[in-house]
């Protein structure tokens, strides 16, 4: 199998050796990051259905190509450079990001939880280049080569990918197969083990996709949150809460119940972070994200790592999305979008019950919001890469993320990740025949 899907260990990355042992001294000597680094597990999702065109693609997480906001951000660049006096937004913007932006972000932040916190503070906010950034400048700044992340299983495999870049030691927080609920009892004995192995000095951060989760497109409830800082505080252990909440505007009838970390009491003795977006509910190509820190020194941190890579998150794109918030324009495009992608997941929902993938065996939930339906496979069939299921999906013509990408050990290889949200309605029920074709094509072998 190509090296670019195996994920498995490899030696590390050198120039060739040209006239042997006397020419040692050209090898290239790289970093223990460096080392361990591999290719993402996306680059070999993405490579796959770049060598097929005919391919139709439910793994892609973009978004909706159709509806990206082409008018408003026309008319918001035209109001920008039409404006008197020195076009400060084509210059350089400061590293923490442009103030007026923050301010509104606290605004939002303090309206979706219905407080205000001095964890919501617009100078505890700064900008980043997607909240992808974020939440790797924060694990950088946090966390050396293995020390212990708590994460969901599954959870967003993309920031799997930074820590094991990071030789971060990830266990999975014990959660109920079937709901995905914390599961109580084992969460104390995690924690209490944790203390009795002597790890508790290496445990830096809880790792949390609260809202329309990706992959699985669950929701945490308040009872949850609370039950796990309930935990952590018991066991007398206060790592950093890292709170990706990139789907939370992605609702489709009405928003998650529960408050962000920032608000809720039960954190109150913990350090936060929370990250969101403005790409996802809006145009996903400007990449314009932010972190709100609930502890000046580690945003200061942050922030020190953040102006070594970039300088500054592209003032520009800043300006943009400032007039798109202000102005009421983000908002209206994100009433229509939620009600596209709640049109697209039905759509996707019901060709896959019209493939007879409930008889089959196959289960999944109706998601109340974000962009994924998260199935579970019949027992016995494998849906990992290379394996049999995954062969009859790319003869058949489609594209999945194998869920066993998800889960911090992959173990779990009954499931799958499809996303309604590139391909339009006919695409989804053509890519629905489709994996139903492939389930059947399993059965039958």
């Amino acid at each position: 199998m190509d090296t670019l899907f195996s994920g498995g260990a490899q030696p590390p990355l050198e120039a060739p050796r040209v006239l042997g042992r006397e020419t040692e001294w050209l090898m290239t000597r790289y970093s223990a990051r460096g080392q361990r680094l591999r290719p993402p597990e996306i680059t070999g999702l993405m490579k796959t259905a770049l060598d097929n065109p005919e391919l139709l693609s439910l793994a892609a997480g973009f978004t909706d190509t159709e509806s990206l906001p082409a008018g408003p951000v026309s008319r918001i660049v035209q109001d920008l450079t039409e404006r008197q006096g020195p076009p400060e937004h084509l210059q350089y913007g400061t590293n923490q990001g442009r103030p007026g932006l923050r301010r509104l972000l606290s605004h939002r932040l303090e309206e979706w939880d219905g407080c205000r916190r001095d964890s919501m503070h617009p100078d505890r906010i700064f900008i980043t280049n997607g909240s992808q950034q974020g939440l790797a400048l924060a694990s950088e700044v946090l966390c050396d080569a293995g020390d212990i992340v708590l994460v969901e299983q599954p959870t967003y495999f993309v920031y799997l990918d930074v820590a094991r870049s990071l030789g971060l030691d990830l266990r999975p927080l014990p959660t109920d197969p079937g709901s995905g609920k914390l599961d109580p009892q084992a969460l104390t004995s995690l924690l209490a083990n944790l203390r009795t192995e002597g790890e508790s000095e290496r445990l830096k951060a809880v790792y949390l996709v609260s809202y329309f989760s990706n992959p699985s497109s669950r929701s945490m409830s308040r009872e949850d949150k609370a039950i796990l800082a309930e935990a952590l505080q018991e066991a007398k252990l206060t790592p950093v809460i890292l709170e990706d909440a990139a789907y939370r505007d992605l609702y489709f009838h009405t928003s998650p119940t529960a408050p962000s970390v920032l608000s809720l009491p039960e954190y109150e003795p913990f350090p936060r972070l929370y990250f969101g977006t403005l790409t996802k509910p809006f145009a996903t190509g400007l990449k314009v994200g932010y972190a709100c820190s609930s502890d000046e020194e580690l945003r200061d941190r942050i922030l020190y790592l953040k102006g070594a890579h970039d300088f500054g998150t592209a003032n520009f794109n800043q300006a943009v999305l400032e007039v798109a918030l202000q102005s009421g324009e983000l908002d209206a495009h994100l009433g229509g979008l939620r009600d596209r992608y709640r049109c697209k997941m039905k759509v996707l929902h019901a060709a896959l019950r019209n493939e007879g993938l409930p008889e089959a065996g196959w289960a999944w939930e109706e998601p109340e919001g974000g962009l994924y339906l998260w199935l579970q496979a019949p027992p016995g069939v494998d849906t990992a890469m290379g394996s049999p299921f995954w062969a009859a999906a790319l003869d058949a013509g489609v594209l999945y993320v194998p869920g066993d990408l998800c889960f911090p050990t992959p173990t779990d290889t009954c499931f799958v990740r499809l996303s309604f949200g590139v391909l339009q309605e006919e695409g989804l029920q053509e890519a629905a025949r489709r994996f139903g074709e492939a389930a059947r094509a399993v059965v039958r072998g």
